[in-house]
């Protein structure tokens, strides 16, 4: 009996699996990032649609079964309350514009192919991937004006006989020496010539600590500000300018794309290991940083950086919460994006209706998550916003629809609210659950479930991949990071290319590659 029973419902859960995961198989190295084995992200309130789910799909919870039995599909499941509230409700919408009557939205058409712009040859290096954001002119222009500050620091603070000029050769091995922090983990980059736990007799021989220092010192992207120069970046623009031409030219993102704040904070090794004095001595990070990121493959396709100039009105700490400097945040990250029928998974700092009606008339839709602490609710209807007082089943939910936006409020162990224009309110879509099968939830749900559980997965691979390195000076923090997400984005490139089939390196063997590449060694074979 138990058998004939599960039969039927198991192929059912199967069947539905195949269908979600068959609407995302743009997602083409979701399933291991960097070459390693890893599971998702616990902090995602949702579970994605990964392989791991399959065995479990069939062992659905006996109460998820009695809810859905007899549900007309495509509907959403009846919300408690009596006829009186739900009038109520009715008429708080329509005040509004919105309405309970639902209308089918046809999805925005993308006609734009997707991936690499250009296919690199088999024999192609870590080094050629990396140079497509670094390239040789970029790093010549950071030999000339390093020694134009050296001389220039020199005329004013007195001559300093142990340094002279740097060449294209030490510039290049003195950022595989910052950049080997980013394999090994080593909190000072010094460590390479010391004798402890993280020195690296194999490449400390290249160039002596002493001259690595002098250049650490002199260091510079831009030298000198010019007349015309007010922003607090300048010595940083031009190659955060330059980075953004090399990910525009060598890739194009696929239609579903990610607004967020990457994991950029301290090395989780460092501050497990850490004394409190050491971390007392971290200065507070003096910038934000958010990115536009393809959720097909992980891809960074803009870097914006927002500077905190000061404590006034229009610093950082002022405007962290507030809707203006989200929304700016968004149209400076989708100004290329026009036009593009792009759909933008965004979180709740930066859901709001007046936003994604301005991006609509762009041809930039939207989904996004919705929170009534962090989120812009203006023009929401308050009904929407307030949870009902009886308690709900998983899968429940409720859509409220204005011209072609929709307010989702879903069930599942709490209210989940989204807001989107990019997906079909009446379309069904299935949250799957490893313990409990599948949950019922519009397509949007399912949607940005299986997009941000990626993103998820990529942000707990990538930032163990951060260069150590932590200056004081906020355009050098700025400058690191920079570099680290271009690597992540070179990685990505070669994965996603023939060579990868020939060398098959993980990040961390690309990483090594890179280094020995930078500094010169001829050894061409990664260190398993």
């Amino acid at each position: 009996m138990a058998e004939g029973g599960g039969g039927p419902a198991r192929r059912k859960a199967l069947s539905l699996l195949e269908a979600a995961r068959s609407r995302y198989e743009s997602l083409q190295i979701s399933d291991d990032v960097f070459g390693e084995s890893g599971q998702d992200s616990s902090g995602n309130p949702f579970y994605s649609t990964s392989a791991d789910s399959r065995s479990a799909a069939s062992s659905q919870d006996e109460d998820d079964d009695e809810e859905d039995e007899g549900r007309p599909e495509g509907l959403s499941p009846a919300v408690p309350g009596g006829p009186g509230l739900m009038e109520e409700e009715e008429e708080e919408a329509e005040k509004g514009g919105w309405t309970r009557s639902l209308r089918d939205v046809p999805p925005p058409h993308f006609k734009d192919g997707s991936g690499p712009t250009r296919k690199m040859p088999l024999t192609a290096s870590a080094m050629d991937f990396f140079q497509l954001f670094v390239p040789d002119n970029v790093l010549k222009n950071m030999v000339v004006q390093t020694n134009m500050y050296a001389k220039k620091y020199q005329e004013r603070f007195g001559s300093d006989d142990a340094w002279i000029d740097v060449t294209l050769t030490e510039m290049k091995a003195f950022l595989g020496y910052m950049i080997s922090t980013s394999i090994h983990h080593c909190e000072s980059v010094l460590s390479i010539w010391s004798s402890g736990f993280y020195s690296n007799k194999s490449i400390a021989l290249i160039m002596t600590q002493t001259r690595f220092e002098k250049i650490l010192k002199y260091f510079h992207i831009v030298a000198f500000r010019s007349s015309q120069t007010t922003h607090g970046l300048y010595k940083i623009q031009p190659f955060l300018d330059s980075l953004q031409s090399g990910f525009d030219s060598a890739f194009r993102p696929s239609q579903a794309q990610v607004l967020h704040e990457p994991l950029i904070d301290e090395d989780p090794v460092f501050i497990a290991t850490c004394t409190e004095r050491e971390l007392r001595k971290r200065k507070k990070r003096k910038f934000s940083l958010w990115v536009r990121q393809c959720s097909s493959t992980g891809f960074i396709c803009q870097i914006y950086v927002h500077l905190r100039e000061g404590s006034g009105a229009d610093g950082l700490d002022a405007l962290k919460n507030k809707p203006q400097l989200h929304s700016m945040v968004a149209k400076n990250l989708c100004q290329n994006a026009s036009g593009k029928n792009y759909i933008i998974f965004t979180g709740p700092s930066i859901t709001s209706l007046n936003l994604f009606e301005e991006f609509e008339k762009q041809k930039i839709y939207c989904c996004g998550l919705l929170s009534t602490r962090k989120s812009d609710c203006t023009g929401l209807p308050p009904s929407m916003l307030n949870n009902p007082e009886t308690p709900q089943s998983r899968g429940q939910y409720r859509i409220r629809m204005k011209g072609n936006m929709s307010l989702i409020c879903w069930y599942n162990k709490g209210h989940f609210r989204f807001l989107t224009n990019a997906y079909s309110p009446v379309q069904q879509g299935v949250i799957i659950k490893r313990k409990s099968g599948e949950i019922p939830c519009p397509l949007a749900v399912e949607a940005f479930a299986a997009h941000l559980s990626y993103i998820c997965k990529y942000d707990d691979k990538y930032s163990k991949y951060f260069i150590s390195h932590k200056p004081n000076k906020t355009w050098q923090q700025v400058f690191w990071f920079a570099i680290s997400i271009a690597i992540n984005n070179a990685y990505i490139l070669y994965k996603m290319s023939e060579a990868y089939h020939v060398t098959r390196y993980s990040r961390a063997q690309f990483g090594e590659r890179l280094v020995k590449e930078l500094l010169g060694l001829d050894d061409t074979s990664p260190s398993h």
